[in-house]
């Protein structure tokens, strides 16, 4: 019960008051079953793209994080081909740095900062990770080019 009050609380406040450039919403009336968009933010490889992400909310929340991966494809250091997000908040202490006290809203803006500020040395995708360092024009241009490939409207 807990549970359900809190996300309705969470997701009336992210209709009411969106972090900039975020915007979520029940898939099909399951509250359990979140999407969300991030729209790439400007200055960064990411710029006017529009990334969906898939939210699912488990039954412990808040007590557990929720799952959350892109559904559209990004070439990025710490987001894997399968959509996954390497990022601390989104997993359980001690490996992680999830607490009850954070919600859907800060992960999403966590999540978009990670995307204008990759973490090179935590990543899930090497040769990505490798090339962001050492060759940074050649991953910018890749992100662009997956950006316009895959995520503009």
């Amino acid at each position: 019960m807990q549970r359900a009050s809190r996300l309705k609380r969470e997701l009336s406040l992210l209709t009411t008051e969106p972090p900039p450039g975020i915007t979520c919403w029940e898939n099909e009336n399951q509250l359990d079953d979140l999407r969300a968009q991030i729209l790439g933010s400007a200055d960064t490889p990411y710029e006017k793209g529009i990334f969906n992400l898939e939210i699912v909310v488990p039954e412990r929340y808040p007590f557990e994080p929720p799952k959350i991966r892109f559904l559209t494809p990004i070439y990025h250091p710490n987001i894997d081909s399968a959509g996954r997000i390497c990022l601390d908040v989104l997993k359980l202490p001690p490996k992680g740095a999830w607490r009850p006290s954070l919600n859907i809203s800060t992960l999403l803006t966590s999540i978009q900062l990670l995307m204008a500020e990759p973490n090179p040395d935590d990543p899930l995708m090497a040769d990505i990770s490798s090339e962001y360092k050492y060759n940074k024009q050649l991953f910018l241009l890749n992100a662009k080019e997956w950006t316009e490939k895959y995520a503009s409207q």
